[in-house]
């Protein structure tokens, strides 16, 4: 049952606009598959499903796909661009202030980006923590981020 709510997660996600979890459990639900919004919250992590911008100006949820170097460029850009307020440094961590509900997303992709000398990110609900390593490096992460603020 789970492999089958997640292939009718990932058919969802692709072919309309989901913006929520609510809206994916009403569609599941539409689908005759009961769930808690708790399972989707696990099934969207599982699936390294992000949320990105779309046409109407809001966010959906997507698959974070692996992706050519330029598409990875190209769709943290739009993300930065669109969700991050502020970013900071100290030391060997960066802090991102976001969107409110879309730091989980920023890290995702962050992640799945292989960005080099990030070894990962904790994400709360506006707010995301990289950890740099090594240490000296830090600088380096952090005017490459902010450029694509820019």
């Amino acid at each position: 049952m789970k492999n089958k709510r997640q292939l009718k997660i990932l058919n969802l996600i692709k072919n309309e606009i989901i913006r929520t979890q609510k809206e994916l459990v009403k569609k599941l639900e539409e689908m005759g598959i009961d769930v808690t919004q708790a399972t989707i919250s696990r099934d969207i992590k599982k699936l390294g499903l992000i949320k990105i911008p779309d046409k109407e100006g809001g966010y959906k949820y997507a698959k974070a796909d692996q992706k050519s170097s330029a598409e990875n460029k190209y769709w943290l850009k739009k993300m930065f661009n669109n969700l991050v307020a502020d970013i900071d440094f100290s030391e060997n961590l960066i802090l991102l202030k976001a969107v409110k509900g879309t730091a989980g997303g920023l890290g995702e992709a962050l992640d799945n980006a292989n960005w080099d000398h990030i070894m990962g990110s904790v994400a709360g609900d506006d707010t995301l923590l990289l950890i740099i390593k090594p240490s000296h490096k830090t600088e380096k992460v952090f005017e490459d981020l902010k450029e694509l603020m820019n």
